[in-house]
């Protein structure tokens, strides 16, 4: 099992950042795929970023590219989402993923479905 717990929401205004944490436990972070998630009020929840085991690898959705970095620290069991030049529509609720997966970012880490575990989330609000 990997206990996943989100930190770091918040109300930001349009054109600021905001940087989300993910902290685990249970089980060696650095075996895991981690990916980050969104779900806006009356949309499906949808894929943000995803970070391959060593750091070195990492996919975004088209509408965060160049504006979200993902990002993980092993030694801290941690992943990281850095989010600038935030607009409106990125008001959701974050919620990061782990898939126990020893391969490289690839498009099926964009699908809900291919992860194990799942934090709770953290609410962004980014008002205009």
């Amino acid at each position: 099992q990997v206990q996943l717990v989100e930190s770091g929401g918040g109300l930001v205004q349009a054109g600021g950042s905001l940087r989300l944490s993910c902290a685990a436990s249970g089980r060696t972070f650095s075996r895991f795929i981690m990916g980050w998630f969104r779900q806006a009020p009356g949309k499906e929840r949808e894929f943000v970023a995803a970070i391959n085991r060593g750091g070195d690898s990492t996919a975004y959705v088209d509408s965060v590219e160049g504006r979200f970095t993902i990002s993980r620290d092993n030694a801290k069991n941690t992943v990281y989402l850095q989010m600038n030049s935030l607009k409106p529509e990125d008001t959701a609720v974050y919620s990061c993923a782990a898939d126990d997966d020893r391969s490289n970012v690839g498009y099926r880490h964009r699908i809900q479905s291919e992860y194990d575990y799942w934090g709770q989330g953290t609410q962004v609000t980014v008002s205009s």
